[in-house]
This record gives C-alpha cells, sequence and structure tokens, in this order.
C-alpha cells in the first residue's frame, strides 16, 4: 500500500461494548446469560479499527474515565491501535447487548455517557487541534456526549481552518442539523438518507435526489462536500469535483451495525492517499459492503473490500 497522510479519529462519548445471548428474553425471571463478549464502541474508535484492517494507519483519540475506562484503552492497545487519551469527566459507559435465542431477535440497552461541561470544550479542542498533524485528516464520528451542545464540531473547524488538518464529520441528530445549517463549512460531512431526507423535508427517492440535496449543503456553505449514504443502493457524494455515485455490492445482510464506520474508514483512508473523491467513494461503498456481511460487533474484512474495489461501479451523476 502507499503512503498517507496522517488521520486522528476522535471519540468524545466510546462505550465498553458487551454482547451476550440467553435461550429467551423474557420479564421478571432471571437470564442465564453466556459469558459476555467485550469490545471497544464509539464511532471514531470503530473508523480506526476498520482502518488498520484494510491497511492503513491512524491514531484514535479517546475520552476516557474510570476503570471502564482502562478496561477499554487495554482493549484497543490489544487491537495494536495508536491510542491518545483524553481524559473524560466521569466513568466511560457501557452498552449491553442480548441476543434471544428462541427468536433471533437483539436488544440492545445503550446508557448515557458523562455529563460534561461547557469549560471543557476550549481544552478539548485545543487537544484535537494539537494532536491534529499538517496535511492530514480529523475524522469526528459518533454521538457526542451529553453537554456538549451542536455546534461543536463548528467551533473545531474555526480552530483548524489555519489549514493544519481537514475534518470529516458523521453526525446525526441536533449535530447534523446544527452542521447542516451552519455556514463554516467542514470539509467533508455524511449523513444516511434517512437523515438526509429529514433535512430536506421530503422524500429523496433517486440517486440525481440526493445529489442535488447534497449539492445544496455545499452551494450554502455547510460543507465542501457532503456525501449521502443510501443504503443497498449505495453513496453518492457531492462537491468541487462535481456528484458521483458509488455501487453497494449485492451481499446478504447479517447486520448494518458498524457499516457506516466502515465507509468512513474506506473514504478517509483513500482520499489521505490522495486518491479522486470518486475512488475514495468506491473504497467507501466497498467497505461498508463488507461490514454488512459480519456480526454486529465486526467490521469490514480485508479480502472482501479489495474484491468488492476491484469490481466498483462508479457513475458521475
Amino acid at each position: 500500500m502507499s503512503g498517507q497522510a496522517p488521520i486522528l479519529t476522535v471519540t468524545l462519548n466510546p462505550a465498553l461494548d458487551l454482547a451476550t445471548a440467553a435461550d429467551a428474553v423474557v420479564p421478571d425471571l432471571k437470564l442465564r446469560c453466556d459469558k459476555p463478549r467485550a469490545d471497544p464502541g464509539g464511532g471514531g474508535i470503530n473508523v480506526s479499527r476498520a482502518i488498520k484492517i484494510i491497511g492503513g494507519q491512524s491514531t484514535a483519540m479517546v475520552a476516557l474515565g474510570g476503570a471502564t475506562g482502562t478496561r477499554l484503552a487495554d482493549l484497543l492497545k490489544a487491537a495494536g491501535l495508536s491510542l491518545l487519551r483524553l481524559t473524560a469527566p466521569g466513568e466511560t459507559r457501557q452498552s449491553l447487548a442480548v441476543t434471544d435465542r428462541a427468536s433471533g431477535t437483539q436488544y440492545r440497552f445503550v446508557m448515557p455517557g458523562p455529563e460534561w461541561h461547557m469549560t471543557q470544550l476550549s481544552g478539548t479542542i485545543a487537544a484535537i487541534a494539537e494532536a491534529a498533524l499538517a496535511g492530514g485528516w480529523v475524522v469526528m464520528s459518533g454521538s457526542n456526549p451529553p453537554g456538549i451542545a451542536p455546534g461543536f464540531e463548528q467551533m473545531l473547524t474555526v480552530r483548524l481552518k489555519d489549514g493544519r488538518a481537514r475534518l470529516l464529520v458523521d453526525a446525526s441528530g441536533e449535530a447534523l442539523r446544527a452542521l447542516a445549517g451552519s455556514s463554516i463549512p467542514v470539509d467533508v460531512l455524511r449523513m444516511d438518507s434517512l437523515e438526509a431526507e429529514a433535512l430536506a423535508g421530503r422524500p429523496l427517492p433517486l440517486r440525481s435526489d440526493s445529489a442535488a440535496f447534497a449539492a445544496g449543503l455545499v452551494r450554502d456553505g455547510a460543507a465542501r462536500s457532503v456525501i449521502v449514504a443510501r443504503g443497498a443502493d449505495g453513496s453518492v457524494v457531492a462537491g468541487p469535483d462535481g456528484a458521483w455515485h458509488a455501487v453497494a455490492a449485492p451481499v446478504r445482510v447479517v447486520s448494518a451495525v458498524g457499516a457506516g464506520d466502515s465507509f468512513v474508514a474506506g473514504f478517509v483512508l483513500a482520499m489521505a492517499r490522495g486518491w479522486p473523491v470518486q475512488e475514495a467513494l468506491a473504497l467507501g461503498a466497498a467497505a461498508a459492503s463488507a461490514a454488512v456481511m459480519t456480526p454486529a460487533t465486526d467490521l469490514c474484512d480485508a479480502e472482501d473490500v479489495r474484491h468488492f474495489y476491484s469490481q466498483r461501479v462508479i457513475t458521475r451523476l
């Protein structure tokens, strides 16, 4: 693989993901569960894990606290990730997934992270900016913790505007709405079709609809490039190099969990290697297709990513 620019992923609200199974999930009774599997969770963490899987390098900046944070740090180091540790204002959260073997249904319990305070934002932004290397990329992915109001990413953008690094944000909810309405453009803004339709206030059934909506956000100054993930129909990007669509591979979906983070990993790694944006879109689509073939806590497989990328179909819209 060729060289690449530095990539820093940021996870302010990580989780220790615990997964187990029981014969049946029913109320009131004590449920005898399997030995739990523990995995590091959080959008930026997953992006770094997927970058490593497909042959790239990144540094994962993670806010950690308490004994759970220490356990999570140990898991990240055991996975071979380069870790920069931020001090979280409390104990790192846990999440629990329980599979009901009788029905095959999975129940997912997601706890809130520790409450942050506005006084901590400036120091956190300064730490991210200091860790961001010239010519590199910063990836903000996953939910922000309680207490961090929408607008955090715009403040970070201002701090990075000297060209130190480019910023990719994969956001949802209030954070996404704030970014979409901002005149401080991030470099790349990614969302899925449901989020795009909610912002647009209308259905976006066609690839051209998604591309037109993304191009509108670029014109409005929300981002320099906007990506809309269309699930089984692949992904669309609009930006300075026009609008492009990359096909998703026709695969059997085992779990969609981690597909978005795998897409971001493939896309940002390709951009860090200096590839054209349409090829980055295709590598992201290949990584997402590979990810949906694996169970929930797993990400993409390197060989699958290479195969799907070799079969890529890219169209200018």
